[in-house]
């Protein structure tokens, strides 16, 4: 088996890397000068009037270690979360609005009777 003298694999090498790298140097002198110019000032997003009185309104609630949130619009109450002391955090909510509350329903999702789901998928 015959091998290559490391005198000549060496000038054949940097040969190859003078190329690579005066193509690369040409290839940037012929780019044109690009002139920048600045963008235009992005403009604020337009204000959004919110009515406060459509606005959900929490009441927090602290019963010795239990943590009650009430959210109420225009006054009425329509959803409670209780979290209990070291336990898992629940909804009731008043669907038909009339005062009773209950766990949210997996029915069919229909207009009158839809449900988001609403548990913790997690905590960090």
């Amino acid at each position: 088996m015959k091998t290559v003298p490391p005198l000549i694999f060496r000038s054949a090498f940097s040969r190859i890397l003078a190329l690579g790298a005066a193509s690369v140097v040409s290839l940037a002198v012929a780019q044109p000068a690009q002139r920048l110019e600045p963008l235009p000032d992005v403009p604020p997003p337009p204000r959004m009037n919110i009515d406060p009185a459509t606005e959900p309104s929490v009441t927090i609630i602290q019963r010795g270690r239990e943590k009650v949130e009430e959210f109420r619009i225009r006054g009425r109450l329509y959803m409670v979360r209780v979290t209990p002391p070291g336990g898992v955090p629940y909804v009731l909510i008043d669907q038909k609005g009339d005062g009773q509350f209950a766990p949210p329903t997996s029915g069919p999702a229909d207009a009158h009777n839809l449900s988001v789901p609403m548990w913790v998928i997690g905590t960090f």
